[in-house]
């Protein structure tokens, strides 16, 4: 038999595939083929600059050499072992982990395939070792999509027919400029929310709470920067009730924002580090989560009843190693603040040109544009919880797509996160882009070609 072909194919082979996070009728994404550097080729050979580096992952850009040298030597070697056996290649990631994280003290890692099994493990993890049941996390939050991922997660995004896991508590954090406790400046909004979290900690109990999980600047959710201070004071309340304070740095690891991890960059230790994405630059799935060694060093009498098929798995790792070796060698962390400055200053003069432009916001190459209709009021250009009203957002990112360049974004949001490697050719390229699109977009919204409601489109993660 030959696959492919038979009485089985009356439906097209593209319709085969069931494609995450969107309706499958009429789904217009172009067929990828291959991709190198900043870019993505479709099946027809047109090239798209690829500005949101995937899904905020391949921070070393499409096929780096090194990388892809080092998965095939592996594959030729050994792809996978029990996770219960000692590897030296992990043993090797592990030790080059422990040498960028924020802990003087070292840390341990479990491995995972993704960034959501690593915050299902991670609160796991800090049940065992604290015996409480509660988790704190934020609203306006993303967390992975498997259901622990679900439950975590602080957006409307998931209307699932079943119910969430036990256990679960939500705050409001900061958000500057959509603040959820009202007309404030940055320094009385970090008193505010602080005193909000208290508040919280004080209903719910403080001595049930395991842990805080809180992505340090967030993604998909708003790509969100705390006002100074916050942080701080988050990881001050964790400590005084024994809090496991939790960083899901999924997004933000490995050079995203400037440094090897936000908690680096921004100078705030959290107790464990969730991690993916990036740790491969997503040639291979990778993720894991790290352990300051005085918790991890509970489960050396203690029972460590998490693991999966593929933690720690071979392929995935060697890719890992040679990515980090490529972040260093390549001085992409510090690649990362310069990109910072050119994002702000590119966007920023984007802003003053664009009045659907309500907010830039960003650290390192971790940057948004946040689309209004007004922006004396800021009224969105659709709203968080009408998830129908896509179709101006549908309209620019096709527009921006038919002018060479590819990002994905969430309700009015627009993620501008380029791989760390990107050309300042190929950046350029993308501020025209963007000017052209928005420009267009403009004109759209004032003839009133651009409907209010549609249907909704993919987003990522």
């Amino acid at each position: 038999m030959t696959f492919g072909h038979g009485p089985h194919t009356t439906q097209s082979a593209r319709g085969r595939v069931l494609i995450p996070w969107s309706r499958q009728e009429g789904h217009g994404s172009p067929a990828i083929v291959r991709a190198q550097g900043s870019h993505l080729y479709d099946e027809d050979g047109n090239a798209l600059l690829d500005l949101s580096s995937g899904q905020v992952a391949l921070n070393l850009g499409h096929g780096h050499p090194a990388v892809v040298e080092a998965i095939q030597q592996q594959a030729a070697t050994l792809c996978w072992v029990p996770s219960s056996f000692r590897n030296d290649k992990r043993h090797r990631y592990a030790q080059m982990l422990n040498e960028i994280s924020p802990w003087d003290e070292g840390l341990r890692v479990h491995f995972t395939s993704g960034g959501a099994e690593a915050n299902d493990d991670a609160v796991k993890t800090t049940r065992m070792v604290t015996g409480r049941s509660k988790i704190l996390t934020a609203y306006r939050s993303y967390h992975g999509s498997t259901l622990g991922g679900n439950a975590l997660s602080g957006v409307d995004r998931w209307r699932d027919p079943y119910p969430s896991l036990p256990g679960i508590v939500k705050f409001f954090a900061p958000y500057p400029y959509r603040s959820p406790f009202g007309d404030v400046s940055a320094a009385d909004e970090t008193v505010q929310a602080l005193h909000h979290l208290e508040r919280i900690l004080s209903h719910e109990g403080a001595h049930n709470v395991a842990a805080l999980l809180i992505e340090p600047v967030t993604g998909s959710s708003g790509f969100v920067q705390y006002p100074p201070g916050y942080l701080d004071g988050v990881r001050d309340l964790c400590t005084r009730h024994g809090i496991v304070l939790i960083f899901d740095e999924v997004m933000t690891g490995f050079g995203r924002v400037g440094a090897p991890f936000a908690a680096n960059r921004l100078g705030v230790e959290p107790d464990i580090i969730t991690f993916a994405k990036g740790a491969s630059s997503a040639y291979v799935p990778l993720g894991g989560v790290l352990v300051r060694e005085s918790l991890a060093r509970y489960f050396d009498a203690e029972f460590f009843d998490v693991g999966h098929t593929y933690s720690g798995h071979v392929l995935a790792v060697a890719a890992g190693i040679a990515a980090l070796e490529v972040y260093t060698e390549e001085n992409l962390f510090e690649r990362a603040r310069e990109l910072e400055k050119q994002l702000r200053d590119g966007l920023e003069g984007l802003q003053e040109r664009h009045p659907v432009i309500g907010d830039v916001r960003g650290l390192g190459a971790h940057f948004a544009l946040e689309l209004v209709r007004d922006r004396d009021t800021r009224q969105p250009l659709v709203e968080w919880h009408d998830p129908s009203s896509s179709t101006p957002m549908d309209a620019f990112f096709g527009a921006l797509r038919r002018r060479g360049v590819h990002t994905y974004g969430r309700y009015n949001i627009v993620a501008v996160t380029p791989p760390l490697t990107i050309s300042d050719r190929e950046l350029q390229h993308a501020f025209d882009a963007l000017d052209s699109a928005l420009t267009e977009l403009e004109a759209a919204l004032e003839d009133g070609k651009v409907l209010v409601h549609g249907p909704k489109p993919a987003v990522g993660t």
